[in-house]
Parts: structure tokens; C-alpha cells; sequence
């Protein structure tokens, strides 16, 4: 997971209290020391994988649920509840098997690729 280092330093130049970004499938809220917030809501559907760009990487949930954020707009600030939901994951990870997705039907059954 990135440092507040980095994530401030790739957060400059967005002026917005409230950022919202995805894709690294990580349930995740982080306060930047000037106040801003910015929440990953994790993933629906998508619990681990592996990649090679931007550099060789892995990210795994640890659970097969599905997951999201709602955010509610609190005292002039932002309130972050992340939901994780359980689904038939089982048989979504049987997909992925008949589709020679070995790697995939782990991480839909499990949470971990591995």
C-alpha cells in the first residue's frame, strides 16, 4: 500500500475535499493532512489478481466478498462505512476454473490468488 507520501504527492493539483478512486480492488479511506478524503470502496466481484505494470504486483482482499463504500455527508465533512457482502462466490469461482482461470477462481473463492 502506497504512504501518505505518495498518495499526497499523486493527489496534487486535485482541489476537491472528496476523492474517490479504484482499482486497486482495496477497501481503503485516507485523510490527507491538508483534509481532504479519499476512499477506495475495495471491489464487487474482483477479490485478488495479479499484475505486472505499473510494476509486478499483487493484491488480495482475503475474503471472496463482495465490497463497497457509502459515503454520507456528515457536519460539513464525509462519513465512510465500508460494506462487505457475501454472494455465491462459489460459483462464480466454478466459472473461472471451466474457463482455465485457476488463478481467478482462487481469489473468487477465497479472497487470496495464491
Amino acid at each position: 500500500m502506497s504512504s501518505l507520501e505518495a498518495i499526497e504527492t499523486r493527489a496534487a493539483g486535485v482541489p476537491q475535499s472528496l476523492i474517490l478512486c479504484a482499482h486497486t480492488h482495496t477497501a481503503r479511506a485516507v485523510r490527507l493532512r491538508d483534509g481532504r478524503l479519499i476512499v477506495n470502496p475495495g471491489s464487487v466481484g474482483s477479490p485478488g489478481y495479479r499484475a505486472g505494470k505499473p510494476h509486478p504486483h499483487v493484491v488480495e482482499a482475503g475474503s471472496p466478498d463482495a465490497r463497497y463504500a457509502i459515503l454520507e455527508q456528515v457536519d460539513g465533512g464525509w462519513d465512510v462505512t465500508f460494506r462487505h457482502i457475501p454472494y455465491d462466490h462459489a460459483a462464480m469461482a466454478a466459472l473461472a476454473r471451466q474457463h482455465g482461470q485457476a488463478e481467478l477462481a482462487s481469489a473468487l473463492a477465497t479472497g487470496w490468488i495464491r
